[in-house]
């Protein structure tokens, strides 16, 4: 271990070109080390549920955690603090010392496909958990960063829309969950949006950056920008954001000393970003230790334990009719389990936060080990996926140097299925920049009579053979589409009939550079393939069959990694392909149906009525299969409770029909609902929701009596707590979370109904009652003043709203604040 240098000495001793060095990244994972003064390189990683390390697909096992919102709907900051710190160590077992986590934007519509990694539509709630969890994470010795700041809640045009959002939503809304990070819990570090905000780029935006985020709230952290989201050499820097990522450097190295050298920007803008990317490297003990060990997958007894915990707590159970659930079968009797989802595990979203999970339990078989003598039959029913699956068997790519498959294939690489992802790294002996091209053989046997569909995605030019007959041009006239981050195409489909046995043989190539240069950028290219059976009437039909023939039928419905992911956004709220059919028709066949819900935002449910339960799991990680059959089973209380809103119908959502509103015109999208969004918006606008924020049943009752305040009246600067009496009046032991609204009676600004400002979870035992005190600041009664660019709380009546959901308030008390709060920010 040796001592760190003074800072200044050192930055006194680089030159200009070390020091514009240090403010990109050496590649895609790591930043730039200066050898000759001894300054380390730090390793960072993915992601929100796990730490996937430097291998984007197929690399080292890592643990699984729940997505955000699965981590959300726990309501539990104690928890998520657990959980951070279980990051924080699986990010030192893959030699990183900051994790890109937490994702805290908040889920301004349905539509969002990052909603899933995002904790709530809320910004207290959000800001409580963001909290917790970056405290976790750093208590590992780990920097957290909190991201994307700010106004990222789309993904539609994701990197160019300018997120124009009034600056008294901005404040109270959307930046709530980032300020509270920097004063509350010391976050070591932020990440710029790709989005723009009021036409500025987030990387370059001095107002946001420099001025609120450094000049308001004193962060003294680092800043780097999302993944090629630098695009100015000078006014990145003068903004304040420290490190373009990835590297090795597009904007800055030598254009950044150029710039410095002809008077476009200030030696000392440069000099203050490499201060306070040594400061990070200081903060996390590299210089002392600035070795980044070799990635490790080990598989930790204590974070499978808290995982599978963890997925319980997030299940919110949405309707338990007539108490079906738990379930508990006897021996003897039958279960049919009927969806894809029971048998292949949705464990989390795509994008950024795929991680390469040490395993993966499905429902099928937890529920298998935990019911001997039960007999369970499973039937898909009905499809699920956005894209045709890959085929789950190895392929083996044969790479050749340049484009044209010429000579000997230069190597080999061998997958586990026919997704090849060559992110942040290259086929085996090549370097980042090299034109490679490629060549695999795929080996395909019918299972059952009926319609198959065969597929191409790729970035980069892609073409297949079937049987010899060209059948999949991604090649010819190829262009970006939505997939893979916006930089694959996409997809290309070929569907054709084949009896069952019947062999076909898909011969494909592959090129990693598109014509044109609006190609995928350098160390970035994509292959995926898919083949499978479409499912049809017959299957649904033996679905149907199966579950006439049960006790009970468990149906497991949803989305999956490929609608709720990173670079595009969800078409609406319906289930794909038939799955509403699928579950009707099931519960008209078995009266004793409960639907197992598993997505990463809201979906319409138009069967609600005809099934006795419902459960939504989200995605809660490797131990799905144990999480969910543990609430099922009765092993856990449905710990869960909503937090974003469930709306009845898609128009009745925050922006509906209203393009300038979502997804955007003209590269702008108006945030134009203002402060009216998840259930302030459906409250404000009297429209009913099919689930409120908050909601969630457990398998118990509770009593919410004798709410106190303890003053009625109070005066600027003072504290309020709120304390009341929870019972369980039920026979089992369960949770309950109590949530505190406040309403303004006659707010001198126009306010939602009510907003959300403290809760707490318990557990109890069958009659056991606690108090529970719930504690307010001046910050819980005030509104942004833009006029004044002040918080403020205006004098009058307030009413303090408990209960257990927004819509299910139970105790109200009155105060009234004598005289006006206000906090001023800026100069």
């Amino acid at each position: 271990m040796r001592p760190n240098p003074p800072l200044d000495h050192l930055l006194d001793a680089m030159t200009l070109e070390e020091q514009a060095s240090l403010l990109a990244g050496a590649d895609f994972w790591t930043t730039v080390a200066v050898p000759r003064l001894g300054v380390p390189a730090i390793k960072l990683s993915d992601g929100p549920n796990g730490a996937r390390g430097a291998v984007f697909k197929d690399g080292p096992r890592t643990a699984c955690f729940p997505a955000g919102i699965a981590l959300a709907a726990s309501w539990s900051p104690a928890l998520v603090e657990q959980a951070g710190a279980a990051l924080g160590r699986e990010a030192r077992l893959k030699g990183a010392r900051v994790l890109l986590a937490p994702t805290v934007n908040l889920q301004r519509t349905v539509y969002n496909g990052r909603n899933f990694e995002c904790f709530s539509e809320d910004p207290w709630l959000a800001s409580e958990l963001a909290v917790a969890c970056v405290r976790g994470v750093q208590s590992a010795g780990v920097a957290a960063t909190i991201k994307h700041f700010v106004g990222n809640e789309s993904e539609y045009q994701r990197m160019s829309i300018s997120s124009d959002i009034p600056e008294r939503a901005l404040r109270e809304l959307y930046l709530l969950p980032f300020e509270r990070a920097v004063k509350e819990a010391g976050v070591m570090a932020v990440m710029t949006g790709y989005n723009r905000v009021g036409g500025v780029f987030m990387a370059d935006h001095r107002r946001l950056v420099h001025e609120v985020l450094r000049g308001e709230w004193g962060f003294d952290g680092l800043v780097m920008s999302d993944w090629m989201a630098t695009l100015d050499t000078v006014q990145g820097v003068l903004a304040g954001c420290d490190l373009e990522m990835p590297g090795p450097t597009r904007v800055r190295g030598a254009l950044l000393v150029a710039a410095v050298q002809e008077g476009r920007l200030p030696a000392a803008a440069v000099r203050a970003c490499a201060a306070r990317v040594l400061r990070l490297a200081e903060r996390l003990g590299s210089f002392a230790d600035p070795v980044i060990p070799a990635e490790r997958a080990d598989d930790l007894p204590e974070h499978r334990a808290l995982i599978r915990r963890l997925g319980a707590e997030g299940c919110v159970l949405l309707k338990n009719e007539a108490a079906v659930l738990p379930l508990a079968p006897r021996p003897g009797q039958t279960v049919a389990l009927i969806g894809r989802a029971a048998t292949v595990a949705q464990i989390m979203g795509g994008g950024s936060a795929n991680v390469n999970a040490h395993y993966r339990v499905a429902p099928a078989d937890a529920l298998r080990e935990a019911c001997p003598g039960v007999a369970f039959s499973q039937h898909a029913g009905a499809d699920i996926h956005r894209w045709t699956p890959v085929l789950a068997q190895p392929m083996t790519v044969e790479i050749f140097a340049g484009s044209d498959f010429a000579g000997p294939a230069f190597a080999t690489q061998t997958l586990p299925n026919s997704e090849v992802q060559w992110i942040g790294t290259m086929p085996p002996g090549l370097v980042e920049g090299q034109v490679f091209s490629a060549r695999t053989t795929l080996r395909f046997v019918a299972d059952a009579d009926g319609e198959h569909a065969f597929s191409l995605i790729s970035a980069g030019l892609a073409r297949a053979t079937l049987n010899g007959e060209p059948v999949l041009d991604a090649w010819t006239n190829w262009r970006r589409g939505d997939t893979y981050f916006t930089f694959g195409c996409d997809e290309v489909v070929h569907r054709r009939h084949l009896r069952a046995g019947e062999v076909v043989e898909l011969n494909l190539e592959f090129c990693n550079t598109p014509p044109g240069g609006g190609g995928p950028p350098p160390a970035f290219a994509v292959l995926r393939v898919g083949a499978a059976r479409v499912l049809g009437e017959a299957d649904i039909a033996a679905a149907v069959e199966a579950a006439r023939a049960a006790d009970v039928a468990l149906v497991f419905a949803g989305l999956n990694a490929e609608w709720d992911n990173e670079g595009l956004d969800r078409p609406g709220m319906t289930l794909p392909h038939r799955q509403d059919e699928l579950i009707a028709r099931v519960a008209a066949a078995n009266s004793r149906t409960v639907v197992v819900l598993q997505s990463g935002s809201p979906l319409l449910l138009p069967w609600l009525e005809d099934v006795s339960a419902v459960l939504q799991a989200w995605y809660p990680g490797q131990e799905c299969g144990h999480a969910i059959a543990d609430v099922l089973l009765g092993a856990a209380d449905p710990g869960g409770r909503l937090p974003q809103t469930w709306p009845a119908r898609i128009e009745d959502t925050v922006a509906f029909g209203d393009p300038a509103q979502y997804p955007g015109v003209d590269g702008h999208v108006a945030y134009g609902e203002g402060l009216l969004i998840g259930y302030r918006h459906h409250e404000a606008r009297g429209i009913a929701p099919r689930f409120a924020f908050g909601h969630g049943l457990s398998y118990t009752s509770f009593a919410h009596e004798a709410l106190v305040l303890s003053r009625s009246r109070l005066r600027p600067g003072e504290a309020l707590q709120a304390t009341l009496t929870v019972r369980n009046t039920g026979t089992r032991t369960g949770s309950e979370v109590v949530q505190l609204y406040v309403h303004a009676v006659e707010p001198a600004l126009p306010r939602p109904p009510q907003e959300l400002k403290a809760f707490a979870k318990l557990s109890l035992a069958p009659g056991q009652t606690q108090a529970v005190s719930l504690a307010l600041g001046m910050r819980a009664f005030a509104a942004f003043d833009e006029a004044r660019c002040a918080w403020v709380a205006a004098p009058g009546r307030y009413e303090i709203r408990v209960g257990a959901s927004s819509a299910d308030i139970r105790q109200r008390a009155t105060l009234v604040l004598t005289d006006e709060w206000m906090e001023r920010v800026g100069a």
